[in-house]
Parts: structure tokens; sequence; C-alpha cells
């Protein structure tokens, strides 16, 4: 060292460590990493877009080789790795990583689904007319340019950016200590934000979201919850789950398929799929039979084929559980502000935009202006000579030479160097009088340019109008709809209701505890005395032991034989054919092995307005408000506590000021007021409803509707229907008055529903064998009469349930069949006579 001259200077290593790292942060942070608050871009992206425009890929040329767009950006101004290089352009062209693709490909640019794009030799681009925005006015000395790296040259600091691109196309970087995130937006929304900031400077953020709703993913996808979206923009962070966009679709054997064409912003669409084949395999998800990417150039279509009878929630729940069709994109509004990394809010991007756009318009007007005076200046000379055209050709003419002639024309009409020589330089096909009134038109339209110009720079309101007129054409020529739809409730609590469409379902129950829905729809209707249809395959020692009918909107309460209730809404009931055996109730709800479900009850919501009334086999009854239950769901909680050796027969849905009706097995029947019947707490045991014989049990309770009748049914398919006012209203724990007449032929009654004259009743045996008739089939009679045949029982079957359903409105009147009454005299004989009382 001593014979070079040089000097050794000893450094502690850690000093040395400290300030080579610091170096190297603050250049992978200002030169690499983080984008410029200003035009959105990295320096990469710059100088690739600087290197297009250069080329003159603009959107109405030829696309060239993209080897050669990153080549001249690496070789003039980006001595990096091509790869690199070449990977940023790509992106810059896809449609599904840029909300607006600011470069127009050509060739194989990737997938969503994570293929790599063909090399750079293939592949052809050019800037897509929204990057050519980008670069509008770079020409007019409108930003600074500093030398390239090894100055041979000169490359912008910034972009002109007519597109506020930080904002529109987000972006991402990972630097030292430090990282930036920002998702895409609406085009339309942003610029409708940054005329109301033009407008309004001291806006708020809270105002500016009445433009700017939240992030526009170029995936589409929905986000759920405002609350991550008013953090970021009001702190610069914050967290935004987005889901997957889906539709369920039913095949027409009644298997339901899950059917995404949206999945969250940056998830790989391959890597997805195999995940979920991954969770499948392992049994973390159940219920899906197969997976299908439907995919093509027309959009994203990714199909979930689930089993028959999964439960849709179940499934949807696992899949936004365990992949990323549930995706949180954690925003940091991180970016360089005069050089310097800062977090910003919404309100400091608009800001720093449209003070950027000042500056750039505020120069290019400058520009034009000193563009338009000069030309202006030589015009007004040009005038001159025209004027005194004859002189001037003299004094050029008696000139030795060019310079001298450009002295004596200045010292003669006073003029400026500029002027004489484009007198000098003016060719003999200007002096026609067309041309020289074409001369001062031009004149004159600058001398207006010039006062417009001038204006603008001597009004800084003038000139934010200016700005605004020009991000409105941008809104006008580029914007386009939001894709991802946000809704304002969180993730937790919403619920796919809104995706199962409204349905009459008929739910059944098996004695051994198996449930299903089916489509009332899949049922025709049959006249009464119909032999009916099966209605479920049943193993030898089951049999179909509770029916009943609900939308699938609704709840469904289930009530134990332990007196325990349980709700669950009738959509994730799993659904099946007529002839399927169900799912085991127990794989649904949280029921003890010994306890039996013994009535159910369907309503929509949870009120304090509204009863659940409850009547046991042994006459007891009691009423609980629903909001009672809320908490119950598939856990369970106490509904009644019931004596030893009693059961649960029926529960239904009252006001709290109804009439009731009690009716029994041997055909008693009391009407009283539910007010006699005080509301009680879930765990009460309830009172006395109905006096009953030590042989008699209670077969149902109905709530009275004077606009309805009442329909019975015996166990071998005898009923009638019978006028509510037959019954006068009397106290509680009474023995009731007479509403059928019980006997061998008829057996005990089993089951009671309220009905209108439109309306069709669902029966079913203990066989599973089921019959739907409609009710204006079946006559009305007196209290005491045995009724009509309205199901045909091959003993030992007999009926176990009738519920009541909605008649279709295309339902044709059914044929009339010959009626078979039952009379209280001879109740095997089947006489015409009918008796009333």
């Amino acid at each position: 060292m001593a014979e070079s001259g040089g000097k050794i200077i000893p450094v502690a290593i850690e000093d040395e460590i400290k300030t080579a790292y610091l170096n190297y942060a603050m250049s992978v942070i200002v030169s690499r990493a983080l984008p410029d608050v200003r035009d959105g871009l990295k320096p990469v992206h710059r100088r690739l877009l600087y290197a297009m425009d250069e080329l003159g890929l603009h959107p109405n040329a030829a696309t060239k080789k993209s080897a050669r767009i990153t080549g001249d950006a690496m070789g003039k101004y980006h001595p990096h790795g091509d790869m690199s290089l070449y990977d940023a352009l790509v992106r810059m062209a896809q449609d599904f990583s840029l909300r607006y693709p600011l470069v127009q490909g050509q060739g194989n640019f990737g997938s969503i689904d994570g293929d790599p794009p063909a090399a750079s030799r293939y592949t052809e681009a050019k800037l897509s007319r929204i990057g050519d925005e980008m670069l509008a006015d770079l020409k007019k000395e409108t930003v600074d340019f500093v030398p390239n790296y090894d100055e041979s040259l000169t490359e912008p600091v910034v972009l002109p950016a007519a597109v506020p691109n930080l904002l529109v196309n987000g972006s991402s970087g990972i630097a030292v200590g430090m990282a930036t995130n920002m998702p895409p937006h609406n085009l339309k929304e942003v610029c409708d934000a940054i005329c109301a900031f033009i407008d309004n400077p001291d806006i708020t953020v809270d105002e500016l979201m009445h433009y700017i709703k939240g992030p526009d993913y170029p995936t589409g996808g929905i986000i759920f919850g405002r609350r991550g979206i008013r953090e970021a923009y009001k702190t610069g962070r914050g967290k935004i789950i987005t889901r997957g966009k889906f539709v369920i679709e039913t095949s027409k054997t009644g298997k339901e398929s899950i059917i995404f064409n949206e999945i969250p912003y940056s998830v790989n669409k391959a890597n997805l799929l195999t995940k979920i084949a991954e969770l499948v395999r392992d049994k973390v998800v159940d219920g899906i039979s197969e997976i299908r990417d439907e995919s093509d150039r027309d959009g994203l279509r990714v199909v979930i084929e689930l089993k028959k009878g999964t439960i849709v929630k179940v499934v949807l729940n696992q899949l936004f559980s365990h992949t990323a069709l549930q995706s949180s994109f954690g925003v940091i509004n991180l970016a360089l502000v005069e050089g310097r990394p800062r977090c910003l809010n919404l309100k400091e991007l608009i800001h720093y935009y449209v003070q950027h756009r000042i500056d750039v318009v505020t120069r290019r007007t400058k520009f034009d202006l000193r563009k338009a005076q000069e030309r202006a200046h030589i015009l007004e000379g040009l005038v001159i000579a025209l004027a005194n055209i004859d002189e001037v050709i003299a004094i050029i003419k008696g000139s030795r030479d060019v310079d001298l002639a450009k002295k004596n024309l200045m010292e003669r009409f006073l003029l400026s160097e500029a002027q004489a020589q484009a007198i000098v330089d003016m060719r003999l096909g200007r002096l026609t009088s067309l041309e020289v009134e074409k001369l001062k038109q031009e004149l004159e339209e600058l001398r207006t340019l010039i006062a417009y110009l001038q204006s603008l720079l001597d009004d800084p309101q003038k000139l934010r109008g200016v700005i605004k007129d020009e991000i409105r054409i941008i809104a006008e020529k580029y914007g386009d709809p939001r894709r991802t739809e946000i809704v304002a409730d969180e993730v937790e609590s919403i619920n796919i209701e809104d995706l199962i469409k409204k349905e009459e379902m008929v739910i059944l129950i098996s004695n051994l505890g198996y449930i299903k829905r089916v489509p009332v729809s899949a049922y025709k209707s049959q006249g009464r005395g119909g032999k009916g249809m099966n209605s479920v395959k049943l193993t030898e020692d089951d049999f179909v032991k509770q029916l009943f009918v609900a939308s699938t909107h609704d709840y469904i309460m289930y009530i134990t034989s332990a007196g325990k209730a349980y709700w669950m809404k009738v959509h994730e009931i799993p659904e099946g054919s007529r002839t399927s055996r169900g799912a085991h109730i127990k794989s649904l709800l949280a029921v003890s092995p010994n306890e039996d479900i013994t009535t159910v009850v369907a309503f929509k919501d949870f009120s304090e307005d509204q009863f659940i009334f409850m009547g046991t086999a042994r006459g007891v009854v009691k009423k609980v408000q629903t909001v009672e239950f809320a908490n119950a769901k598939t856990r369970g909680i106490i509904a009644i506590n019931l004596d030893e050796g009693d059961s649960l027969v029926s529960a239904l849905l009252t006001t709290g000021t109804d009439e009731i009706v009690l009716i029994t097995r041997k055909g008693q029947a009391l009407r009283t007021e539910e007010v006699e019947v005080r509301a009680s707490g879930r765990s009460s045991r309830g009172v006395c409803g109905i006096k009953l014989d030590s042989d008699d049990e209670l077969a149902g309770v109905l709530r009275v509707n004077n606009n309805e009748k009442m329909l019975i049914l015996s166990e071998f398919g005898y009923g009638k229907r019978v006028e509510y006012s037959e019954f006068s209203s009397h106290g509680r724990a009474t023995g009731g008055q007479r509403i059928y007449t019980v006997s061998e032929k008829t057996g005990e009654l089993v089951g009671c529903v309220s009905v209108g004259d439109e309306d069709a009743i669902m029966c079913i045996t203990s066989q599973g064998k089921s019959i739907k008739v409609a009710v204006n089939e079946i006559s009305v009679m007196g209290r005491s009469a045995q009724g009509v045949r309205i199901v045909n029982i091959e003993r030992p079957d007999f009926v176990i349930g009738v519920d009541r359903i909605a008649r279709e409105k295309d339902e044709q009147d059914l044929p009339e069949e010959t009626d078979e009454v039952l009379t209280e005299e001879d109740p095997e004989a089947g006489v015409d006579k009918q008796i009333e009382e």
C-alpha cells in the first residue's frame, strides 16, 4: 500500500457492516422495492415504460419482441438481470394481476394457474392505451430528467401519470425492514374521489369513502365487512377479508354443486385445486365427490360437486377455513414521498397525486406558453415582413450575404434575430394573399392561446379545474363497473341463505332417527282414497315417525323426548330423493343416545312476541317465548321438564293471545284461551291443559283460525274436516267436547292440522308410504261423524302423521272419487247416511 501512495484506515467491523447495510437498505427502499407516491411505479416499471415510449411502442403501433424491450431497458437504464425485467413486464400485461394493465401483450403471458409466460424471445408487447396515458406530455418538460447509470443518457425521475396508477393498480414490494401492499381500486370511483378532493381540499376520509367504496380486485370476489377498509383508509394499515364468489347449482338427479366463478386476488387457482383435493383425500373436508376446473377463455369456473345429501353450508365453511378461497389482504399503504418511505392514508394518497398533477400541468402550461410565445414572436416578424415585402426583398437583394441581410432587416424593422432568420428562410410561396391570411389567423389563435395559458398560471383554481376535467375524461375513456362486491356484514355473520332458493320441503324423520328433506314438488297429487307412493326406503324394523313441511329458510326446532330443544335451518338438513333413507339426526344434532325427536316446529325468527306452545301426552301444556331458544342451535337446551313416563306430542307457534284446541286420541277436543296458560321459563313443567281419561292421551294441539278448519286423521286412514265454530271455549283443565267417534274400523286419532280450502295435506304411514291429497276432497262434517277414507291402509300398516302443505298454483282440480262414509250406528257397514251429531 505504501508503494501505491495509499493509506490504511482502521475501521471497526461492526461500524463498517452497519454503514454498508444501511447503504444497501436505503438503496433497496428508494431504488427498488417501493413505489413513488406520484406515479405508483417502481424504478424497473418506470424504466420499462420509458423504454417502450422511446421505441415508439404506442397503442396504435405494432408490437415488438419482449426481449427487445427488456434489452433496451437493461442496456440503457436498468443494469440488472433480464429475467427480473421480463417478470416486471409480464406482470404489467396480466389482467389478473393489474386492475388496468399498462402493457398490451401478445403471446403467452402466464395464467392465473401460475403457468409461467413464454420466453421473452417468443412474446411481443406494446403500451396499452392506459399505459400510454402514464407517459402523456413527457416531452413537454413536465418532469425532471436525471443521468442514467453510466451518464450517457437521461431518464425521467417520475412519469407524468395522467392516470392515478398507485390507487387503481396498487403495488406490493418487500424492502429492508418495511414492505408495501396496496390493493387496486376502481378507476371511476378514484376519479370521483379526486374531483371531490379538488373541489374541497378539507374533505375527510369518511367523505372520500362515499366515492371509493373499497378495493376492486381484477379477479372480483366478495369483501366482507367495512371495518378493515375503514382502518386502511384512515391509518394506512388494515386487514380486508375476501372470499371467492360462488353459486349453488342443482343437477337433475338432485346433486348440488358449488360453482366458484371468482376467487380472491393473487390466489393461484391450480394450487387452490390441489389443496382442496388434498383436504378431501385427508378427510378434512367431507361431502365432496368431484372437483373440476371448467375455466376457459370466457372466464373462471371451478366446479365442486357434492355427494347427495351433503350440507352445502358445512362444506363451504370448511373450504373457507382451510383454503385460500377466503383470504385476508393486509393493507400497508407505504410509498415514497420526496424520496422517503411514508405510510399514507387515503386522503394523503389523493393529496400527493393531485399535487403531482398540479406540478405536471403547471410545467406543461409553461412549456406550451413558451412555445406559443416563441411561435407568436416569429409570426409577428413574418407579418411585418409581408406588410413591407417589397422593401424586405430589396434589403435582402442588396445585402452581400445572409448575415448582412439579417442585420439590415433587424435594424430597419426592429426585429429580433429569430424573426430575421425566419424572414430570410421564408419560401416565396408564402407571399400569396391566402398564405398571408393564414399567418394572421394563426397569430390571432396563438394570442388567444397565450392569454388562456397565462390565465391558468395566474389562477390556481382554474388550473385545478383543468386537472379535474382531464381526470373525468380518463374516467369516461377507461372506467368500467366494479368487479368486487362489498357486503357490510363481517365475515362471521354471513349466511349463505341468499344462495338457497326458497322452496317448500317435506321433512321426514324415522323411528330410528333418520332425517331427510324432499321438495314438495317431488310428490304428485293423488285423489282421496289412493294408496300413496313410497316416500322412504327403510329397514325392516324402522318406520316413519314424523312428517313436517317448511320452507328452506325457516328455522326448524326439534324437541326431544327428554324435553330438550335443538334448532337448525331447513336447508341444513340433507336433501334426499323420495326413496332415500336420509342421514341420521344424531350426525346433525348433539342428541343423547337415550333421546328421541318427538315434535318439530318451524318459525321465521326468534322473538319475544312469539311463543312455542307445547303439549304432552298426559295433557300438560306450557308456552315459552321463542327468543328463549336462540342459543339452542345444535347443542340443545331444556325446553320442558317432563314427568316420568310423559312425552311431548305437539308444539306450535303462537302469538300469546290465540285460542287453542287440544285434541285427544279418543276423540275429545277442548277449545280454550291461550292466555289461561301463563308464559314460563324453559325449565318449568307446565300446567294441566285438558282433563284426560286414564286410557286417553293427547294427540295434537291446534291454533284456532276461523278462516280455516280442523282436519283430523285416524290410525287406519279415516278423517274429516270440522269447523272451529262447532266448539265453544272452555276453561283450562276441563274434559272438552266430542270431535270424533273412535272405533275398531277407524282406530284412534293420530294427527290433526289446521287447513284452508285451497291447501293440500301429506299423510305418511309407519311403512313409509305417503299420499298427498287436496283438502277440498275431504268432507266437512259434524263433531261426531267418523269421516271419509283418506288413505287406503293395508294392515298391519297404520297412519302415523299428517301435515299441511301449500298447494301448487298450477295444480289442476283433482278428479272426484266416491266417498266411503262411516256412520255412528254402524262403522263397519259404510251406510250412506251421515250423522252430524
